[in-house]
């Protein structure tokens, strides 16, 4: 014991903890004293060891604790009571007394003290008596006591209680246990059973299992903890092949794994604490197999939802089973026990979630959830017996808080049934090895063989077919579900919201009495925001929303002019104004004032026009500023004020972040904090963007793999409202390298100063990385896994153009989005309808892709500009990860007026085949099939086949004087028909190479030469050849000899 210390602060917080609990606890104040006795046994977990671990830290074998009202007496070797010497003595109300044992007369001194000490102390005395301690010293104190009068009484189930609330101390040693147990199963057993299943290997139950014991000794998954003081709670234990046993009693046998359901379970125990994770693998798995696990997953997230503090154990299990009551069977397999109490014992007795448990669940208590369903029936399975029955089992350990806050998962891996799927890609065929003898396939192989096999020497089904057939099938469910969904829909979308009243005054009671209206002036009330104008003697009031515009006041002579310009039918407004389409309106009118003052009169006539032109301006402007407020509030859903943790209490946070979009023009940092329902952003000048966990529908976290920044996008159900506008998508990161590069400079790849550079930047990007990753881990273990973070996938990911510019696009579980460049562009898959590819022909490079979604009032998605290259990898993508069915086509289509068009009939678009007018080739090749069908059932014979053969000779031959007799800039797709080889064809296309080259040649030298000297104004006139005109040859020469003549 000289390497290790005892933590006295600890232990006096502990001991008092003891004797609080003593005063209140019926059972234990019955009692004067308390003995715990340890023995030489070796056992794993008890309640005497578990007594000594939370005390002292460590297990103290061969000893005896006597506790009294004021003492603590401890009977052991020297060596272990100079292990308590630092807190001998009085203190806090407690006096430690140590004695040491005394082998020459076999303690009897040291046995008959304490049984002097328990009589004083009174007639009671409590001992665990489910514990058996052996060994002479705890044999010889047990017998003297029972040998005495005093009456023992079982105080067990008191400790149980005493221990199951766990200080903030414990609590950290139970989350590291917890992330342990996580990792061990995310991160090691999950990918090891994919290898398995991927290379098709025979690996037994009990390899897997020693594999992943050995796995926690490994620091890839121990967290960064210490090794030493990692241990398991039981030998993991991995099920597969239709004999499952959902207890923690059982060991891994040696049968192989069986590709179907998985269960495996992992209990980690750090520094004595511990901590269980279960999970249920499935491996392609039937309908009836992923429906009982999405129930389980269902109940224990309800479970975990409902541990709170105050509510019984039993009141647990009732809900738990009415809840599974509605789905038709599961009740009756569901275990009858939901969990229990854990920490330093792994399984405690007495403190289980079973129906009449009235144990009340306090704050501190961490409990290992289980939901376990067995002997459950696939009726899908054929043939093998492994799958026509499974089991589903599934648990954490969680903490329950107080306040009423829903319990703390402290192994949040995820639940998920999509996170524990494992499907197998088939591969293409002719990929394999095949298959030529003539045994059956299944007797060779066996049900898991994965090997693509050739049934036929011709021709097998090719990829693209099963994807045509995949798409078949999705295509006609589409068709149906968008049928059922869409009987009885209103065709006039959504429910027209009221239009507000443009009606200055509901009386004339209203109607102001100032003197400028007695005096047939202009007057604008502010108030009721009109304008009161004089017609035809007569104070008509108008609201500010009928008038369009004010033209400025102008001076004509001794009159100053102003008009009024009002909306009217015809003009760009919008159809609100019009509340009554019949009623007679102006469409301008005109006021004309004197710029001259009268005697009498307080100022000119023209100064009421100016003065009216500069208020009614400064109404219009309030007013339509008020209208765009409302607008922007008006689809705004109020959302619950945000929880924030006590101070005092370690908060998940990041520093640093930008926040997009920005809070005022230039951006600005902050840090983003998790709370308890949801995020909170703070700029350096305490500008706060709250985020409710509940209105987040999509929260993504893109490393900075490939990328200039590192962030977490949230995209949310409802938009929220800051920087004066509302917000769908918010966005938070960091830089993680230089954005711009200055092209200026020269760069040395044996530059030092430029390692060192790439060097601190591969740094800071891990650095980055592992603080990003820990936040979100501590964000789903603060939200109760209410926000789960997916993360793209970048070699899924292609080129398009979402908005304005080319980006790249990557696909999530559940969206596809593109999140560097801002706007981001986010599509939830589940509210997509179904793809129509546009633009898609073997002539054009690009192509459009257009989400129609399932909500025909919105607006349908487009993304253009697409590499024809992606196509088959997006097909895939849609058809074996998404279920999602498309279309295509070479033109492209109006999508506004093909939804209007929709939602004028629904039932009658559906009724004539609904979406189907988008694939025109089914008509297609039911005639080629057709076609065929004729050709195979006409045979020519012998002498026809000769003639047709002779005619088509003539034909070509006829064919080619006719080309060579033609112009020859031709193309070359039509010498197919003359029967032209390849060699020829090649040497035909190089020959027209050659002369395409020539002419460019020529016409970049040309057109050097013209950029070289200007043209004439005039062109020169092309003259014939001399021999095709004789009378101009004859003409010439007559003024030759002329000319030599008058010389």
């Amino acid at each position: 014991m000289s390497d290790h210390k005892l933590d006295g602060k600890l232990f006096y917080e502990r001991i008092n903890t003891f004797y609080n609990f003593w005063k209140k606890d019926a059972t234990l104040k019955s009692t004067a004293s308390v003995l715990i006795l340890n023995g030489n046994q070796e056992v794993t977990y008890s309640k005497t060891l578990s007594l000594q671990i939370w005390l002292f830290g460590y297990e103290l074998p061969e000893s005896a604790l006597l506790f009294t009202k004021d003492h603590l007496y401890f009977l052991s070797s020297k060596k272990k009571c100079d292990f308590l010497r630092s807190v001998q003595g009085e203190k806090e109300n407690v006096r430690v007394e140590l004695l040491e044992r005394d082998k020459s007369d076999k303690d009897r001194a040291n046995f008959a003290r304490l049984l002097e000490l328990m009589k004083s102390a009174g007639d009671a005395c409590g001992f665990v008596a489910k514990d058996k301690p052996t060994g002479d010293f705890a044999g010889g104190l047990m017998a003297a006591v029972k040998g005495s009068r005093i009456e023992l009484r079982d105080v067990a189930p008191s400790l149980s209680l005493l221990l199951a609330v766990k200080d903030e101390a414990e609590l950290q040693l139970l989350r590291k246990s917890g992330e342990v147990a996580r990792k061990l199963f995310a991160d090691y057993l999950r990918k090891a059973i994919i290898d398995i299943v991927a290379d098709e290997k025979k690996v037994k139950h009990s390899k897997i299992s020693a594999d992943l014991e050995a796995a926690l000794k490994k620091p890839k998954y121990t967290a960064g903890l210490d090794a030493d003081y990692l241990d398991i709670c039981y030998p993991p234990i991995i099920q597969s092949g239709g004999q499952f046993k959902l207890k923690y009693s059982i060991e891994s046998n040696s049968t192989a794994l069986h590709q179907g359901v998985v269960l495996s379970m992992i209990g980690v125990r750090y520094k004595c604490y511990c901590t269980n994770i279960i999970r249920t693998l499935m491996i392609q798995p039937a309908k009836a197999v992923t429906e009982a696990y999405n129930v389980a997953a269902e109940l224990l997230q309800m479970a975990t939802n409902e541990l709170r503090d105050g509510v019984t154990f039993g009141h647990i299990y009732q809900l738990v089973e009415k809840e599974a009551g509605k789905h038709p069977g599961m009740a009756e397999k569901m275990l009858k026990n939901l969990g229990f109490v854990t920490g330093i014992e792994f399984r405690d007795s007495s403190l289980t979630l079973v129906a009449k448990s009235s144990v009340v669940a306090k704050r501190g208590m961490v409990v290992n959830l289980n939901i376990g369903f067995e002997n459950l029936a696939n009726p899908e399975a054929k043939s093998s017996q492994a799958d026509k029955t499974f089991a589903i089992f599934l648990a954490d350990t969680v903490l329950v808080n107080g306040e009423g806050e829903p319990a703390t998962v402290l192994t949040p891996a995820k639940l998920k049934a999509s996170a524990n799927t494992i499907a197998i890609k088939e591969p293409e065929p002719g990929e394999g090895e095949e298959d030529e003898a003539e045994e059956p396939i299944e007797e060779l192989l066996g049900r898991g063989h994965r090997r693509a096999i050739v049934d036929s020497k011709f021709r097998g089904e090719t990829s693209e077919e099963k994807r045509a057939e995949k798409q078949a099938e999705l295509f006609n469910k589409m068709l149906d579900d968008a049928k059922a969904r869409l009987q009885g829909l209103s065709t006039e979308g959504d429910t027209k919201k009221a239009t507000k009243s443009t009606v200055s005054y509901k009386g004339p009671g209203q109607m102001p009495k100032e003197a400028d209206i007695q005096s047939l002036r202009l007057y604008t009330d502010k108030k009721y925001e009109s304008v009161i104008l004089p017609i035809f003697g007569q104070a008509v009031p108008f609201h500010i929303s009928n008038i369009k515009n004010v033209s400025p006041p102008t001076v004509v002579g001794e009159y100053t002019y102003l008009r009024i310009n009002f909306s009217h039918p015809g003009a760009p407004v919008s159809k609100e104004v019009f509340q009554d389409p019949g009623a007679d309106r102006l469409k301008e009118v005109t006021f004309r004032a004197r710029n001259e003052r009268r005697p009498g009169e307080p100022g000119a006539p023209s100064n009421n026009l100016h003065t009216a032109y500069r208020v009614i301006k400064e109404l219009q402007k309030k007013f339509r500023t008020r209208e765009v407020e409302e607008k922007e509030m008006e689809d705004l859903v109020v959302q619950d004020s945000l929880q924030m943790f006590p101070k005092g209490r370690p908060v998940p946070k990041l520093k640093d972040l930008y926040i997009r979009p920005n809070i005022v023009s230039k951006r600005i940092t902050g840090s983003l904090e998790a709370h308890i329902n949801g995020f909170k952003f703070t700029s350096i000048r305490g500008d706060e963007v709250d985020i409710l966990y509940n209105n987040i529908k999509h929260a993504i976290f893109q490393p900075s793999e490939g990328e200039m920044i590192i962030l977490i996008h949230l995209h949310l159900k409802n938009p929220i409202m800051f920087a004066k506008k509302k917000h769908l998508d918010v966005q938070f990161y960091t830089e993680v390298g230089e954005i711009s590069t200055d092209l200026g400079r020269l760069h040395n790849l044996n530059d030092r100063d430029e390692l060192e550079m790439e060097a601190r930047e591969k740094e800071m990007r891990k650095r980055l990385t592992e603080a990003f990753r820990s936040f979100i881990k501590r964000v789903e273990e603060v939200s109760k896994n209410s926000v789960e973070f997916d993360q793209p996938f970048r070699d899924l990911g292609f080129y398009g153009v979402p908005s304005r510019s080319t980006v790249f696009l990557q696909p999530t579980s559940g969206c596809l989005v593109n999140l560097t460049e801002w706007p981001p562009f986010v599509v939830t898959l589940d509210e997509v309808e179904f793809v129509h590819f546009e633009r898609v022909s073997l002539s054009i490079k690009n192509f459009d892709m257009v989400f129609v979604p399932k909500d025909y009032h919105k607006k349908p998605l487009s993304i253009s500009s697409i590499p024809a290259t992606s196509l088959d990898e997006i097909k895939n993508w849609l058809t074996t990860s998404c279920d999602i069915p498309y279309t295509e086509g070479i033109q492209t289509l109006n999508w506004a007026k093909v939804m209007k068009t929709v939602l004028e009939d629904p039932e009658g678009f559906f009724d004539q085949g609904g979406w189907s007018f988008l694939r025109p080739d089914n008509g297609e090749e039911e005639d080629s099939e057709e076609d065929g069908d004729e050709d195979e059932e006409y045979s020519p014979s012998e002498d026809d086949s000769e003639e047709s053969e002779e005619s088509e000779e003539g034909e070509e031959s006829e064919d080619w004087d006719a080309e060579e007799e033609g112009s020859s800039s031709e193309e070359l797709g039509s010498s197919e028909e003359s029967g032209k080889d390849w060699d020829e064809l090649e040497e035909e296309a190089q020959r027209h190479d050659r002369e395409r080259e020539r002419e460019d040649i020529v016409q970049d030298h040309h057109r050097h030469r013209s950029s070289a000297k200007p043209a004439p104004s005039r062109p020169k006139k092309r003259h014939r050849s001399p021999s095709s005109s004789p009378e101009k040859k004859s003409k010439k020469s007559k003024k030759a000899k002329k000319s030599k003549k008058s010389k």
